[in-house]
């Protein structure tokens, strides 16, 4: 049964507003998520909240319901609170009706096999969270493994990143690692004996601040 949360002060609530800063993000585990349409996305390739937060009027779509009771279901925390507490939780004036806090995937670099997909992206210190969501939805579409983000990019978990992937953020692999690890990702690849050698070359976008290139 949903717990009903109406005061500011309440510990879920700051914890949740907390993960719009990326430090708190890293120190819990977790991202936010928000729209039925993203955590839908998210519920479709295996992923539910770790909590789920909505208003009264958007726990009345049957959608929405399904989702919540899953949440519940799997031993996750759902709350029932107002639309001023959603809007400045997500930081967005109008918000979505629900929301719902995901832990974050530790994916390295080195257990990404390239021959799972036949594309990958790779972004160069992209500052821009927008343009993350956006490659990350492009992938998502083309049918990419996910991106490999080398140096100092921005969070891909970042409420904006999330918001503008759509839910790919959900269906893409994302790994960070510095330009020396990639190289030697890259080369690794090549080199291993076990893959045939009539088996089609992986395709790798790379796109940084000046604009996207492959290779």
């Amino acid at each position: 049964m949903p717990r009903e949360v109406t005061a500011f002060s309440n510990a879920t609530v700051k914890r949740l507003r907390s993960l719009r800063d990326k430090k708190a993000r890293k120190e819990e585990g977790l991202f936010l998520a928000e729209g039925l349409r993203i955590i839908a996305e998210a519920r479709d390739s295996g992923r539910l909240p770790e909590i789920i937060m909505f208003s009264a009027e958007g726990a009345r779509h049957p959608l929405a319901s399904e989702i919540i009771g899953a949440t519940e279901a799997a031993g996750g925390d759902a709350i029932e609170t107002t639309p001023d507490i959603l809007s400045k939780t997500s930081g967005k004036d109008n918000p979505q009706m629900i929301l719902g806090a995901y832990g974050q995937p530790e994916t390295i670099l080195s257990a990404i096999d390239r021959s799972s997909a036949p594309l990958w992206f790779v972004a160069q210190a992209l500052r821009d969270p927008g343009n993350i969501g956006t490659i990350l939805r492009t992938g998502d579409a083309v049918g990419a493994g996910g991106l490999i983000l080398i140096d100092d990019s921005a969070d891909p978990y970042s409420v904006e990143a999330v918001r503008a992937s759509m839910g790919a953020i959900f269906t893409q692999k994302v790994a960070k690692a510095p330009w020396s690890e990639f190289v030697t990702w890259l080369r690794g690849d090549r080199a291993n004996s076990s893959v045939p050698a009539s088996k089609p070359p992986t395709t790798i976008s790379r796109s940084n601040t000046r604009g996207p290139a492959s290779f």
